[in-house]
């Protein structure tokens, strides 16, 4: 896997349509004609992680109109997710949360996207943007101690959109180079 390059394809169960029998698969093809913002999360019921979700959450709007899905997944079964969803924020939840959670139970998707701690069966915090043909345009891995930003991450699509060259600090309404 490398930015330029297609993203590994995936299938996997999903909390979209929660409520529908049997749960609702989500798959990379669905995202074509969009902007995906996919994000790896060790595990449900953990501390960081729901702050980092919610964080996503909270700016989806801003996310959608800019063309763009957020898709999270974690090792967590479907069924670990969908009760996360359904506790509440103060009981260390994600209640209300805007989008889809996939569930990467097999690990195949995590180890594709080469964030799995294969010793530990966990992935790490990973997050990539792939652009509407389905190519990996960015990609950032980190620690599991530490969130992500939600500025960045919407920094960074909103300077991929702009095609062109953007420099160091770049900022939304700059010119490019």
């Amino acid at each position: 896997m490398q930015v330029g390059k297609p993203a590994p394809d995936f299938t996997m169960p999903s909390t979209r349509n929660l409520s529908l029998k049997p749960v609702e698969e989500v798959k990379l093809s669905d995202y074509r004609g969009k902007w995906l913002v996919l994000f790896f999360y060790p595990l449900d019921f953990t501390f960081v992680c729901p702050t980092e979700i919610l964080a996503m959450s909270d700016r989806l709007d801003e996310f959608e109109g800019m063309g763009a899905e957020v898709l999270g997944i974690s090792v967590d079964s479907i069924y670990s997710h969908k009760a996360w969803i359904e506790t509440p924020v103060d009981k260390n939840g994600i209640a209300g949360l805007k989008y889809p959670l996939g569930s990467d139970i097999t690990k195949e998707v995590s180890r594709a996207y080469g964030v799995l701690i294969e010793d530990k069966g966990i992935a790490l915090r990973g997050l990539f943007i792939i652009d509407p043909e389905g190519v990996l345009q960015y990609q950032v891995v980190h620690a599991l101690n530490v969130g992500r930003s939600v500025d960045e991450t919407l920094r960074v699509l909103q300077a991929l959109q702009t095609g062109g060259l953007c420099a160091a600090d770049w900022k939304p309404g700059q010119k490019n180079l």
